[in-house]
């Protein structure tokens, strides 16, 4: 049964590097990332261990098998992964509803991610569902940027909720910041 919790131990931050792993450009095929989505980031051991001490992750869970992630990325995560410096730079100065965006109680999606195996049963629809109950306290409002080369992953959170609210091109690639409004 298939199941959406917080991440509780190492053994699962390392199940989700293994997914991560599978689903990496230069991993799967170009005509895949197309249809399927990707992931862009690489992360590692040490630097998932230090983002969930300041906010547990969501995942999808098959028994013990996580099939699915979301990772929690609090605005106090910027410089454990240097390659999202340029977004929290550009997040520090966009405005949500005539406000600044940096005054608002918000936290980044760092990356979301589904098991081929598991892939159009709802599990994005299901892990955001868990982060807007266990966040929602806390924050107003979950910002992420997608790259526009991967339309799978757009359509999936317009349909969630997610509004864009900026384009802009960096050394890795071009992005649609988008923003889910939990209010």
């Amino acid at each position: 049964m298939l199941q959406a919790c917080l991440v509780t131990n190492t053994g699962e931050l390392a199940q989700i590097l293994s997914l991560q792993e599978q689903n990496l450009p230069g991993i799967i095929s170009k005509d895949e990332m197309q249809s399927q989505g990707f992931v862009t980031l690489r992360h590692d051991l040490q630097t998932l261990q230090q983002m969930h001490v300041l906010s547990p992750s969501i995942i999808v869970k098959n028994e013990d098998d996580i099939v699915a992630y979301a990772l929690t990325m609090l605005v106090e995560c910027r410089l454990l992964v240097p390659d999202l410096e340029p977004m929290f730079d550009l997040l520090d100065g966009l405005r949500w509803n005539s406000q600044q965006l940096s005054t608002l109680p918000f936290y980044v999606m760092g990356q979301i991610c589904v098991s081929k195996a598991y892939r159009s049963q709802g599990l994005v629809q299901m892990l955001y569902q868990h982060h807007k109950k266990i966040y929602q306290p806390r924050f107003d409002l979950l910002v992420t940027e997608i790259s526009i080369h991967n339309p799978r992953s757009l359509r999936a959170h317009e349909k969630i909720g997610f509004k864009t609210i900026h384009t802009y091109r960096d050394r890795l690639d071009e992005w649609a910041v988008v923003a889910w409004d939990w209010n």
